[in-house]
């Protein structure tokens, strides 16, 4: 069973940096994530995707430039550096298996497995 957990949220003033790590287990050479975001009263919005062998990543227009995902296949963990943090990226972040990601965007997959999500909040 794929299970995938979030860690390295907090609280930054604006211009931080913060890391969020996604691990998961059960996944497999063809598994894909992706990062996801969501604040209050808002729709939930894609951030960023690669594909497990690094053959294909999407980085949303919103955060190209600050936002930078990796991942480290002996460890199945999934990276989010977030760099020059706003107010405006204070959301709730989640990662999801998807069934693809290319460099225009990803395809959901109809498992919809994600994990609980960790905050991360940018003060002014």
């Amino acid at each position: 069973q794929v299970q995938v957990e979030e860690s390295g949220g907090g609280s930054v003033q604006t211009g931080g940096s913060l890391r969020l790590s996604c691990t998961g287990s059960g996944l497999t050479a063809d598994s894909v994530l992706g990062w996801f975001r969501q604040a209050p009263g808002k729709e939930r919005e894609a951030v960023s995707c690669i594909s497990w062998r690094g053959t294909a990543t999407y980085v949303s227009n919103a955060v190209q430039g600050r936002f930078t995902a990796s991942r480290n296949n002996s460890k199945n963990t999934l990276y989010l550096q977030m760099n020059n943090l706003k107010p405006e990226d204070t959301a709730l972040y989640y990662c999801e298996v998807l069934r693809a990601c290319y460099d225009g965007g990803y395809y959901v997959s109809p498992s919809r497995i994600r994990g609980r999500g960790t905050q991360v909040t940018v003060s002014s």
